[in-house]
């Protein structure tokens, strides 16, 4: 049995997964519709995006649950179906991976609740940390490998999220990442040094930087996090590029060979966790896996 530590030890580099969302729009989920519900109700069109990603190469894929807690499926109504559809999602991953007889892992994935935590906001610590609870436990009944907590701004949201997370199990591995996308801070105002330290001492396996403003600010994030903290594993999910607007939905103009330049970049900078974000598809992954491939054989 493969674990996270195993493919470290083993690896100069583990390969992520690419986009959750982009792929549902393109599989049909409309605007405004829940992704989490489709894990239910489309669940052969999930598990094909999912084959995609192991088919090019994802040694770590995230299940569809980055809007699973309650607070973000009260948005559709559906706050009443978090074990259910969490649930549902990891065991959709489980049979993908086990079907594809690829060596590869499940990690649970957790978003932002979608409030803003007190003083700020009107959510108390408290109620997220009870949410993200919910959700990690029924990931963990579904028979995620890890927990991969993505997207945060606020280091408050984040240690609500692993104290939720560790009342559901006290030994799974969790990744965590950041959005730098403001003047290279998160949109509360942390940087990638303070996370990163930061992070770490909340027991992070892994450490980095997700979505953003493209493969630039990520590549950034990556330098100044091992400037900072050179024995941290480090993870970049970039975005395909900075979206555009074409008939009100963003189009991602990074083509694969430019993500592949990214990955070669990131690399060099240190993060040995390596994927994409959104508007990135099994092509991307697959060509950034073509690109670390030669990159390590090349020494």
């Amino acid at each position: 049995m493969i674990t996270i530590q195993s493919l470290l030890n083993e690896s100069q580099y583990i390969l992520a997964d690419g986009a959750m969302g982009t792929m549902l729009f393109a599989s049909g989920l409309e605007q405004g519709g829940s992704p989490e519900l489709w894990n239910v109700e489309h669940p052969e069109r999930v598990a094909a995006i999912h084959r995609g990603y192991l088919e090019a190469g994802a040694q770590l894929l995230l299940t569809n649950t980055f809007g699973g807690t309650r607070h973000r499926l009260a948005l559709h109504n559906l706050q009443g179906r978090v074990a259910e559809l969490n649930s549902a999602a990891a065991k959709l991953l489980r049979e993908a991976v086990a079907e594809s007889g690829r060596a590869a892992l499940v990690a649970g994935d957790i978003g932002p609740s979608g409030g803003v935590m007190l003083p700020y906001g009107e959510m108390s610590f408290e109620d997220a940390r009870d949410a993200f609870a919910e959700q990690a436990q029924a990931l963990v009944d579904g028979g995620v490998d890890l927990i991969w907590i993505e997207t945060m701004a606020d280091l408050e949201e984040m240690r609500a999220a692993v104290e939720g997370v560790r009342q559901a199990s006290q030994e799974i591995p969790i990744i965590m990442t950041m959005t730098f996308d403001t003047h290279g801070r998160t949109m509360m105002g942390v940087t990638p040094e303070k996370a990163v330290a930061s992070l770490a001492g909340f027991g992070a396996v892994a450490v980095g930087g997700n979505c953003g403003n493209g493969p630039e600010e990520i590549i950034a994030v990556v330098e100044k996090m091992h400037a900072a903290s050179p024995g941290t594993i480090l993870v970049a999910k970039a975005n395909a590029g900075i979206p555009e607007l074409v008939a009100g939905r963003p189009v991602y103009r990074a083509n694969p060979a430019m993500m592949a330049d990214y990955a070669r970049q990131v690399y060099a900078a240190g993060a040995r966790i390596i994927g994409a974000c959104c508007g990135s598809t099994p092509a991307h992954i697959q060509a950034i896996a073509e690109a670390l491939k030669a990159e390590v054989e090349a020494g």
